[in-house]
């Protein structure tokens, strides 16, 4: 049985990490499709006989027959591009038989549920850069006998993979090149070190244990239930980090907590943890709707229904658990603010005690570099020069004083002003 077809992407880690699952097992090519932006966009295509089974299937978009049904999905580069480009993706792969509203329906940003077309139609499409891992879009179309999806990047635990390949149910051996050959003398298959710390982010199994719909509802609470799954494991990472965060400064020093807070690490990750709520507080708004409008359908089994309403639960207790994240961390942005203003205290301090030296010196040096006369202790005992700044102020009256004399001498002493007819003379 083939896998479903999947074509190259740039999300280069995530290549990297399923080969690191899946490099032990021997799976057939799979056959390449033809597409507008080949190479740029990842498409799978399956088909589901209703009976627990699937299959690879040509990338025709054409819906199931009586128990059958088809599910379509493309996978948008993770690369930062605009709005537009990722619909001219989606034209090139899904048009025809789509039409522009289904499209525009499909990759426009924010919360959406409703019918386009006779489509049930939903979407979570946060805004924000495509190549962050704090963006997240996940849209559908469905009807009766066929699934079309379409995400940003790489969903874990998306797709289906054959029976008898998970890496969860080997008997593991990490890694460690320290131990040279002693690690390979046992059975077993063997893993690296960070791929075991890959999955120690996981809260969900590998594709291989995913059960295979037996229905359209089974398969859109599958896609709904790894979007939460997704989150979830982006929860869980923020977590672990900040553990590790808290960890280094406990042990760090000055260096450390100086350079956190030139690289505005804090305030970077309580950005992120905002665009993660705006994330979930989209779910909660399309989840509901999802789960009202789903209720209608004849095709939709009830037990689904249920599973739907544990999902809408399961993000309220996420979203519960991002705001105590960001709690942590801003008691962490807020001890850091604290320990930089006591640095800058203790600076201050020790600039008052050199004030306290340097200040009198620079009075001293003020008063003795005077240029006058009766400075005490320069030796100047002139009498003339003995009081200086008051004899040079009666100098100065006495000088103002002989000057307007001889000015009025001048001008009123031939009665210029009289005989000129109160006019003087310039």
């Amino acid at each position: 049985m083939d896998l479903a077809h999947e074509e190259p992407t740039g999300d280069g880690e995530a290549e990297e990490m399923d080969r690191e699952l899946l490099g032990n097992t021997h799976l057939r090519e799979p056959p390449l499709y033809s597409s507008h932006f080949q190479g740029m966009v990842r498409q799978k295509a399956y088909i589901f006989d209703g009976h627990g089974n699937f299959y690879n299937k040509e990338w025709d978009l054409a819906e199931g027959r009586d128990n059958e049904f088809c599910w379509y999905h493309v996978e948008l580069p993770k690369v930062n591009e605009k709005l537009s480009q990722s619909a001219q993706y989606l034209i090139g792969v899904l048009c025809p038989p789509l039409k522009l509203q289904d499209i525009l329906s499909l990759v426009s940003n924010g919360p959406f549920c409703g019918h386009v077309d006779g489509a049930l139609v939903f979407r979570v499409n946060s805004p924000g850069p495509p190549s962050s891992d704090f963006t997240f879009r996940i849209a559908a179309r469905v009807t009766e006998n066929s699934v079309i999806t379409v995400s940003l990047g790489r969903v874990p635990r998306l797709g289906f993979s054959e029976i008898g390949q998970s890496l969860l149910s080997e008997i593991p051996r990490v890694d460690n090149p320290y131990l040279g050959g002693e690690q390979k003398e046992g059975g077993g298959i063997v893993i690296k070190e960070h791929v075991l710390e890959f999955l120690l982010t996981m809260n969900h199994s590998e594709e291989a244990d995913n059960p295979v719909p037996k229905s359209v509802s089974n398969l859109v609470v599958h896609i709904l239930d790894t979007h939460v799954d997704h989150l979830q494991d982006i929860v869980t990472k923020l977590e672990m980090d900040l553990d590790s965060v808290e960890l280094q400064m406990d042990k760090g020093g000055f260096a450390l907590k100086k350079q956190m807070l030139d690289d505005r690490r804090f305030p970077n990750m309580h950005l992120n943890l905002q665009r993660l709520l705006q994330v979930i507080a989209h779910g909660e708004q399309v989840f509901p709707r999802v789960k009202e409008k789903c209720s209608s359908k004849g095709w939709f089994a009830s037990e689904d229904i249920n599973s739907l309403e544990e999902l809408i639960g399961q993000l309220r207790r996420l979203k519960e658990n991002v705001g105590f994240i960001a709690n942590r961390v801003t008691a962490i942005q807020a001890g850091l603010d604290s320990w930089q203003a006591e640095q800058i205290n203790r600076k201050l301090y020790y600039l008052s005690f050199l004030s306290i030296i340097f200040l009198p010196l620079s009075i001293i040096t003020g008063v003795f570099g005077m240029n006058v006369g009766g400075v005490p202790w320069t030796g100047q005992m002139d009498p003339k020069s003995k009081y200086g700044f008051r004899n040079r102020r009666r100098a100065m009256r006495r000088g103002w004083s002989l000057n307007r004399k001889s000015f009025l001498n001048r001008t009123l002493g031939n009665g210029g002003v009289q005989g000129r007819g109160g006019y003087l003379r310039i």
